[in-house]
């Protein structure tokens, strides 16, 4: 690599190539700087084109290096870019991105911060990494290649898998489990305290929460999200699922495999969430329900009942399937004017 001002070195096609794959039109010799967006891409930058309703964009960019599926492939070469064919332009961005992170984030070395404090106990992976002022309580368990940035707490027994990332501020509580290669974002708050209450005389009775939170593998959990233990049983995240910022999970909550959740979702305490399922942001989930994979909530919807077929949901008044709540929808912006057309209808027709 040669190095440039920018914060990347410039990185061969033929190293991106061997690498990541792709049929490759023009010189394997060429570099790139950076991977931008195709209106701000420049001659030295690589930039994608992930559907075809983007061509417009494609043709007016100045982008040195364009990653296209086959039937953009003569419009991407007519702007002398060139250019790497692949079937899922958009699968290639996100590999690419880890490509050159790798190379750009600087190496985390292994070993404990003067500042920080190790209970008694601990099983602590020599590869692993603990930040300044961090807090590694009594009996936790710190696998090989664990990161533990500056000022995060490892509850006492808790377990950290292979790889698993703590950037920063992470709160990880008391014999909570994570598997391998999971990232926390900073603010993220992993066991704490279900909410759970007993009426007794107008008066609440805490109900202490003993379960805990086991989460799998390639999890990512996003800034200020807080996901709580459980009351009796685990509150458990099953393997890849992804979560962005902001968000609340509560005590005994079971998520499946891969499944995505976009800022602000809240689940209540319970709810059982398939496999591959997505929620867009704001989306709400009522408690003890019931939703089977393959589902797949709209932003701002309410899921007020189980949800027992896969399929696309939406809304607020109350959910339905989606084809049925367009039509709803549609229809609700015509109420107004239906009325005064049924009042005006009723007029002509009074005695």
């Amino acid at each position: 690599m040669t190095a440039t001002s920018g914060a990347l070195s410039t990185i061969r096609l033929a190293e991106i190539i061997g690498d990541l794959g792709g049929e490759l039109h023009g010189d394997a010799d060429r570099c790139v700087a950076r991977i931008a967006s195709l209106e701000n891409a420049g001659p030295a930058d690589l930039s994608f084109v992930a559907q075809a309703r983007l061509r417009p964009l494609l043709e007016r960019s100045a982008a040195g290096v364009l990653v296209v599926r086959e039937d953009l492939r003569e419009a991407a070469l007519a702007r002398g870019a060139a250019v790497i064919v692949t079937p899922d332009p958009y699968l290639y961005y996100a590999r690419l991105t880890r490509w050159f992170a790798a190379r750009r984030r600087p190496v985390v070395a292994a070993g404990v911060h003067p500042s920080a404090v190790i209970g008694r106990g601990v099983e602590l992976h020599p590869s692993a990494h603990v930040g300044a002022q961090a807090v590694i309580e009594d009996g936790a368990r710190i696998a090989a290649g664990a990161v533990i940035g500056p000022q995060c707490l490892v509850g006492a027994d808790a377990v950290l898998g292979e790889g698993t990332r703590l950037i920063a501020s992470v709160r990880f509580g008391a014999g909570c489990v994570i598997g391998a290669r999971g990232t926390l974002q900073p603010g993220a708050v992993i066991g704490s305290d279900g909410f759970g209450f007993a009426p007794h005389q107008g008066r609440w009775e805490k109900i202490e929460q003993l379960g805990s939170v086991v989460i799998g593998d390639d999890v990512d959990i996003g800034a200020n999200t807080c996901i709580d233990r459980g009351a009796l049983d685990d509150t458990v995240l099953a393997d890849g699922v992804k979560l962005d910022n902001l968000i609340q999970i509560a005590h005994n909550v079971r998520i499946g495999a891969h499944t995505a959740m976009a800022g602000c979702v809240g689940v209540a305490g319970s709810a059982r969430i398939g496999a591959h399922c997505t929620f867009g942001g704001a989306a709400m989930v009522l408690g003890h329900l019931e939703i089977v994979d393959h589902v797949h909530v709209s932003a701002g919807s309410f899921v007020m009942s189980s949800l027992t077929k896969p399929g696309q949901y939406s809304g607020v008044f109350p959910i339905d399937d989606n084809a049925s709540w367009e039509k709803n929808a549609a229809t609700l912006r015509q109420l107004h004017t239906l009325r005064s057309r049924l009042r005006a209808l009723e007029k002509k027709i009074e005695p």
